[in-house]
């Protein structure tokens, strides 16, 4: 189970103890700062993100023989009439279908009473009935009125404090008029009104043009001061920053249009009025997240109900308005954004909150492009690496890691999905390579260490048997649900999985009487950890049509089955994790093949280390009092990829010298 492995000292870095505190009160600094500065920096921040935008647009104009500054004012302009048009259509539209209102008053009044008689008419029955019963249930007596005969004095005096005023004094209520209103007050109450929006607009026009215009300046500006020092890493943030970002506008202008598209025609097919204003919309608001398209659905639907007096039209409008949508964030965005952004869906969502509670609407619509730029900036930085860490796409966890995470917890399920998801565009032998092999290494530091309790060993056992065996794609392979308890509670992992594969195929691991120069041995040269690795290579060759079965170096002792012939093995395989281990059984393991299958070919598999070795000398050289590896074997492999393509070609080339032999040819 545990691959030991030499390894130098790793020493820990410990931070400053102030560090933290000074790293949380800068960022409550710098959220301050966000906060309060909002109305100058919302503004700036839409320039920049737009011209980000319009960034490629002016390269674009330049590469057809634009001046800069013409390119410029170009892109600018092309884009507020592209805005203003889109503005002007949906305004139109609007006022139409305001003027159409009033023919739809009456079917509009019956849904509304409709509605109500559905909900405060209900609600109004049920509390009558409530308080009935409650009235009922309480049974408590009225509380007695004293009466007054019309004879007693008291009734011709009045209560004490209050007077008698004659009919003639009840005061008359005046009602105060406002002044009239003067033109110079209307233009006043509008203009405060369209101020802040207008201010906004210009202010960030104005940023955006001179931020297109230097545009170059800028950049060698921001290289100076945030990373002069590696001019080579500050350009690459840039640039990659600015290729997500262009890319992701695009993706995002393409994608609304297409919704847009949809939604209008749709809209149109099914009898909705004025359906080009609902496209528009649709098109527009789908740039705010996730609540900008279901503004124009409302509105849409509202419409829907109000033009005919059945529920039919609104529940089809509404319901093309979430087929739509959830297609297109559901299926098409996650796709294509994740190649384009580098977030995680959960960091979208979260960086939406974030920024509109921060900066309001402004910041729903700009938090996807932010917070891009804190992930490249987490990329390149490794102050901000937690950034990257929490909103970036890439796994927090290499595979191995992955997998030793799972077997630690004994979540075979888990694993063994992971793993068929990875086997779907790669094989078995790049898996064992690049996954589980680093990972049995990793717990072969913690199990030296004594980092790992006997519960989490025996996890880690039947995390590691079980995924083996619902991988096995060899040739004989029979449906299995559960393994015997007896191999799952192995310490000999490789052991119990190769007697698991005896009790399905017979002691000898298949027929004895085959063909010549067909069988390939696995055989595990010292230890525990042989014998898995080659366990392993046995079910990654059959899986590929090979004749493999594994062997201990102490079996080469033994007599040879009665009915077997040397002859029909072609390749020998020395499989060891760690040499210096199998250093004294190295040369003994080599003699008793080489007398045994003197016409194989003998190719050794040994695992290079995790870590790199800590002496400068080869660890897999022999010393002096030791045969050399290299001069007594005939191939050598690294892996299993390796292994499986040596014994490809070896059986190819066994192929052409039988069938060359039964042509008649000279064999060569």
């Amino acid at each position: 189970m545990n691959i030991r492995i030499s390894s130098p000292d790793t020493p820990t870095s410990n931070s400053p103890p102030g560090r933290t505190t000074v790293t949380i009160l800068t960022a409550i600094a710098v959220l301050a700062v966000l906060y309060f500065a909002r109305d100058v920096l919302v503004p700036i921040a839409l320039a920049i993100v737009l011209s980000l935008a319009l960034a490629p647009v002016v390269r674009w104009l330049r590469r057809a023989g634009f001046g800069h500054t013409s390119s410029v004012i170009s892109a600018v302009t092309v884009v507020m009439c592209v805005l203003g048009a889109v503005a002007i259509v949906i305004v139109s539209q609007l006022g139409r279908a305001a003027s159409s209102l009033p023919q739809y008053e009456k079917t509009i009044e019956l849904k509304v009473q409709g509605l109500e008689q559905l909900t405060h008419g209900r609600i109004t029955v049920l509390t009558g009935e409530a308080e009935r019963e409650l009235r009922l249930l309480s049974n408590a007596p009225a509380a007695p009125t004293e009466q007054i005969s019309p004879g007693d004095a008291r009734a011709s005096q009045p209560a004490a404090g209050l007077t008698q005023s004659a009919p003639d004094a009840v005061p008359i209520p005046v009602q105060v008029l406002p002044p009239p209103r003067t033109a110079w007050g209307v233009i006043q109450t509008v203009a405060a009104s369209v101020w802040v929006p207008l201010e906004t607009a210009g202010i960030v026009l104005v940023v955006l043009l001179f931020v297109l215009l230097e545009h170059e300046a800028l950049r060698d500006r921001l290289i100076k001061v945030v990373g002069s020092a590696d001019l080579r890493l500050t350009t690459l943030a840039l640039n990659d920053a600015g290729v997500r970002l262009s890319r992701f506008f695009a993706t995002q202008f393409l994608i609304n249009s297409a919704v847009g598209a949809l939604i209008g025609l749709g809209l149109a097919a099914i009898g909705i009025p004025h359906a080009l204003v609902w496209g528009a919309l649709t098109f527009v608001l789908r740039f705010i997240p996730y609540v900008g398209i279901w503004i124009a659905a409302l509105l849409a639907t509202l419409l829907a109900a109000a033009i005919v007096p059945g529920w039919t039209l609104a529940a089809l409008t509404l319901a093309m308005f979430v087929i739509l949508d959830l297609i297109a964030g559901q299926v098409v965005e996650p796709h294509l954004y994740g190649h384009t952004t580098g977030l995680s869906p959960l960091s979208v969502v979260i960086a939406a909150i974030f920024w509109s509670w921060l900066w309001g609407p402004i910041g729903l619509v700009i938090s996807t492009p932010l917070t891009v730029c804190l992930v490249v900036a987490g990329r390149y930085t490794p102050a901000l690496s937690l950034l990257n860490v929490l909103l970036g796409d890439a796994p927090a966890l290499t595979m191995p890691q992955r997998f030793y995470q799972r077997a630690l917890s004994g979540d075979s399920q888990e694993v063994i999905s992971s793993a068929r998801l990875y086997l779907r565009r790669s094989t078995l032998a790049s898996y064992c390579d690049l996954v589980l092999v680093p990972a049995l290494q990793l717990a072969g530091l913690d199990f030296d260490a004594g980092l790992i309790s006997e519960d989490q060993a025996s996890k880690i056992r039947r995390t590691v048997m079980n995924l083996i065996v619902s991988l096995d794609t060899g040739p004989v392979k029979r449906r299995r649900r559960h393994m015997k308890p007896s191999l799952l509670e192995e310490t000999n992992i490789g052991r119990a999985l190769r007697n698991e594969r005896e009790a399905r195929d017979g002691r000898w691991q298949g027929p004895l009487s085959v063909p010549p120069g067909t069988v390939v041995l696995s055989v595990a040269l010292a230890s525990t950890n042989d014998e898995l690795a080659a366990e392993l290579l046995v079910r990654i060759l059959r899986a590929h049509g090979i004749d493999a079965r594994s062997v201990l170096s102490t079996d080469l002792d033994k007599p040879a089955p009665p009915g077997a012939s040397p002859a029909s093995v072609s390749t020998c395989f020395l499989v060891s994790t760690n040499f210096e281990d199998s250093r004294p059984t190295f040369a003994h393991t080599v003699a008793a093949i080489r007398n045994r299958f003197s016409e194989s070919v003998l190719v050794t598999l040994f695992f290079p280390a995790v870590l790199p070795p800590t002496r400068a000398d080869d660890s897999f050289k022999a010393d002096d009092n030791s045969p050399n590896v290299a001069a007594v074997i005939d191939r050598e492999a690294h892996s299993y990829v390796e292994s499986l393509q040596i014994s490809l070609e070896i059986r190819t080339l066994k192929q052409i010298i039988t069938s060359s032999t039964n042509a008649g040819l000279p064999r060569k």
